[in-house]
């Protein structure tokens, strides 16, 4: 990009919003002589059209120049997006601020040199651009080593948001992944007794929580919801101690990896398993339990009977003339009359008994804590009445139709005719093939030997 570079509709549109009216206008450089008085290096950068504005002589030694004009029109094609982040940030920090201190790298004569940099921020010019006047005053040892240029580059690049706090909670310097991520909450004035640490949380309360936490054991890793630019994102927080490079107080580093569409996929995969769990344990057409269901809940039921001292008995329920419901309507009107029938039997009993489609129109249903056979009499009278009453059908031609079975149940209580569900379900069954043979619409316990009815 060129030195005419023009801002984006959404970044200039910001630019307008924001208000600058506090910062120190220069209009010419007319007002920097007394800078040439300077023997440290001060240049000011102007962001509007990236490129140099003005600097003194130690700035043109510094980039081995030999005039002013030379610096403006320096060649900056080849910064790169962050590079332009990076300044950017440095700006809105200076601005809020009123100076930042950082490593910041430079290439004079190609050649990498990290040194600590002074910035205040200014607007320059008749159009008020905006500018950071830089001032340059001590050299570091981060240039010496290419692996330590390569860890300041790659701190501002990354798309990790990485901030140091003070140990109140407030900002010293961040990348430009963190400014960008929270400059709609660090251009807010903060609510009185609110740290900028607190406040990027989604519940501040929360943050100032962690913030005592990380402190108290020395750093530590925890996730969060933060109030981001790309709205509520989850967050995973490492946090460190650390100290700063000049005044060697305590800070605390903060890195920020987003990890939602990790925690996303994760709750879609459980999601999808209970899923799977619940189809494989109900009845798809019904919504019921199935027989997988009963088998397993089965177990623990007559494993408590059997501990207390208690019957149990197990319903084993058919459907009469639903044969005909789907020779005359079709399996959709059958479906209609199944779903029904499902619901009147589980309103028929109580909430710790279980109600289970074991295939076609065959239901079978378990009773726990049954004192005698009495209870079983009331629990089947209460089932053949609620299936006899009238099932309305809906079809797309005839929406006024009402289907008519009734049930016949076959009874076998636990222990009396088995201690497994399998052996119960046998006698009830048998049983219940007697009422069939002998007019249907009724029930019948099974004998000792799982043929009789009573």
């Amino acid at each position: 990009m060129h030195r005419d570079y023009m801002q984006s509709g959404s970044m200039q549109s910001d630019y307008m919003q924001r208000d600058y009216s506090h910062l120190v206008h220069i209009q010419s450089h007319d007002e920097l002589a007394l800078y040439e008085l300077i023997p440290d290096v001060v240049w000011i950068f102007d962001l509007d059209k990236h490129g140099w504005w003005w600097g003194n002589s130690a700035a043109l030694s510094f980039w081995g120049l030999d005039t002013l004009e030379q610096l403006i029109n320096k060649d900056l094609s080849g910064d790169t997006q962050g590079a332009r982040d990076r300044t950017l940030q440095t700006f809105e920090l200076a601005a809020k601020n009123g100076l930042t201190v950082d490593p910041w790298t430079t290439y004079p004569n190609g050649k990498p040199k990290t040194l600590y940099m002074r910035h205040r921020a200014v607007l320059v010019g008749p159009e008020r651009h905006r500018a950071i006047i830089a001032y340059i005053n001590e050299e570091v040892s981060l240039g010496e080593t290419p692996e330590n240029l390569l860890l300041v580059e790659a701190m501002r690049y990354t798309t990790v948001l990485v901030t140091s706090f003070t140990l109140d909670g407030d900002i010293v310097i961040e990348n430009p992944a963190a400014t960008e991520a929270y400059k709609h909450i660090d251009r807010q004035p903060l609510p009185e007794g609110r740290c900028c640490f607190a406040a990027r949380f989604l519940d501040p309360l929360e943050g100032e929580r962690r913030l005592a936490e990380a402190l108290a054991q020395k750093g530590g890793r925890w996730t969060h919801l933060m109030n981001t630019g790309l709205g509520v994102r989850r967050h995973t927080l490492d946090i460190r101690m650390t100290r700063h490079p000049l005044s060697g107080e305590f800070l605390i580093l903060v890195a920020e990896y987003d990890v939602t569409d990790l925690h996303t996929a994760l709750d879609e995969a459980q999601r999808a398993q209970s899923e799977l769990q619940h189809l494989a344990h109900h009845d798809a057409l019904t919504g019921i339990p199935s027989l997988h269901y009963l088998s397993a809940s089965a177990r623990n039921l007559l494993a408590h009977a059997q501990r207390n001292g208690r019957k149990a008995a197990l319903l084993f329920i058919d459907l009469d003339r639903f044969k005909e419901v789907n020779d005359l309507w079709g399996h959709g009107a059958g479906d209609q009359v199944l779903v029904e029938i499902s619901k009147r039997l589980s309103r028929s009993v109580r909430r710790s008994d279980i109600v289970a489609r074991i295939g076609g129109d065959e239901f079978v249903i378990l009773l726990n804590d049954i004192d005698d056979e009495q209870d079983v009499e009331i629990i089947c009278q209460k089932v053949i009445t609620a299936v006899r009453q009238p099932v309305p059908i809906t079809l797309e031609d005839n929406p006024d139709l009402q289907a008519s079975v009734s049930t016949s149940i076959g009874v076998a209580l636990y222990p009396d005719h088995g201690r497994e569900l399998e052996s119960l379900i046998k006698a009830a069954d048998h049983s219940m093939y007697g009422v069939k043979k002998r007019g249907k619409n009724g029930y019948a316990f099974a004998d000792t030997l799982g043929a009789g009815s009573r």
